[in-house]
């Protein structure tokens, strides 16, 4: 699931929604912010401004 949404947020090519996301690959809302929440943790996504994400430093 990380792989996914990593990869729709790579495609996007800009800070996006978790709501964006969810659409983009076709799961629920709730299951991409847990992901997001997990990856932020590890520094794999950034917050640039409030709700919307984008990959950090890899």
């Amino acid at each position: 699931m990380e792989k996914r949404v990593l990869d729709a947020m790579k495609k996007a090519g800009k800070p996006v929604r978790t709501g964006d996301v969810a659409k983009m690959i076709g799961v629920d809302n709730k299951e991409v912010s847990k992901v997001i929440s997990g990856l932020k943790k590890k520094g794999r996504v950034i917050s640039p401004t409030r709700c919307y994400y984008s990959l950090g430093e890899e």
